[in-house]
């Protein structure tokens, strides 16, 4: 059983730019109460809960069953054995859940799961784009809704997109939503000499597209010897001058294995979060931008979710769409796997 002392020890080394990822002993004293109420739920109602990696830390350390990026908690979901899914993430993501995994409940509970990639489009704008682009297979980054998916041929993450878009037998493809991603795969396959003709939507992540080259310049300047390491939502001019590419794990994944001492992470702060506890003997240098809807999420929100959940925190998706939904994702899991 999580003890205060223990949840301090995985959260005191976090010192990320936001105050609501500072901890001391007493805070965490206050949280234990909260954290063991939805441990009891948990096994009263044969529940999980998976927590993305950039959700706030005493949720990820404090209840969490399952932490990753968004194509490690599809998996888990897919092979849950729960009854309940909670997803302490974004709403597209408890979406992908209960697509995954229609016989079971799906608790949705950030108050304000919305993203600005899956917010951006919608099934009919794919489904007018499809008869406008009749020969080509649609892609979606898995950032979008449950409707969307239904209307694309096969989903990928930023951990499998490079990998799925170059195993794609049909060479004209559309990308939807995200611009960025879709422009550093066509920069990478390019490079790679594979010609294909694909299409991409102006959507973006409003957290990575901020980010400029002029700052790893800055902070190489500063730190020499650093290792960058650069989500694919981020523009080609910065992807170009990252040490390393890839998803929220990929990166957890590349400082572990690293004999680097100093990074630079351009994502959400939630990563640097875990990596500053994970490894405190490592240096995690440069500033970061927090979600707002990811940091939406509370530990009070997954306790009312456990106890009585709303109409609108429950995933309902109807027949067509689901069944749709999940042609696309299996497809993902058949091209990534």
């Amino acid at each position: 059983m999580i003890t205060a002392q223990g949840l301090y020890e995985k959260l005191k080394n976090i010192h990320v730019g936001s105050p609501v990822c500072r901890f001391t002993e007493e805070n965490c004293e206050l949280l234990l109460p909260t954290i063991r109420r939805i441990e009891e739920l948990k096994r009263e109602k044969n529940a999980i809960i998976l927590v993305h990696n950039y959700v706030a830390p005493q949720i990820f350390y404090g209840v969490a069953d399952h932490t990753g990026d968004s194509f490690g908690l599809s998996k888990a979901a897919r092979e849950s054995t729960a009854d309940v899914i909670v997803f302490a993430a974004v709403r597209f993501m408890a979406e992908t859940a209960k697509i995954l995994n229609p016989g079971k409940t799906v608790l949705d509970p950030n108050p304000n799961g919305g993203c600005s990639l899956a917010d951006g489009i919608t099934g009919a704008d794919v489904k007018r784009l499809r008869a406008e682009y009749p020969d080509h297979t649609f892609v979606c980054y898995i950032n979008t809704t449950a409707e969307v998916k239904a209307q694309c041929h096969v989903c990928v993450t930023s951990s499998n997109v490079y990998k799925i878009m170059e195993r794609i037998e049909n060479d004209k493809i559309y990308f939807l939503p995200d611009r960025l991603m879709g422009e550093n795969v066509i920069n990478f396959l390019r490079a790679k000499g594979v010609k294909k003709q694909i299409e991409v939507y102006d959507g973006t992540c409003y957290v990575h597209e901020e980010y400029q080259p002029a700052s790893i310049d800055q902070v190489r300047r500063n730190f020499p010897g650093v290792d960058v390491l650069v989500h694919p939502e981020c523009q080609p001019s910065v992807v170009n001058k990252a040490d390393y590419v890839g998803s929220t794990t990929g990166m957890l994944n590349h400082v572990r294995q690293s004999k680097d001492d100093t990074f630079f992470l351009l994502t959400e702060c939630g990563l640097t979060g875990i990596l500053q506890s994970e490894f405190p003997e490592k240096k995690f240098v440069g500033s970061c931008t927090t979600c707002r809807y990811m940091k939406a999420n509370s530990l009070e929100d997954v306790l009312n979710v456990l106890e009585n959940p709303q109409p609108a925190q429950i995933i309902q998706l109807s027949p067509e769409v689901q069944q749709n939904a999940l042609r696309c994702l299996e497809r993902m899991f058949e091209y990534a796997e």
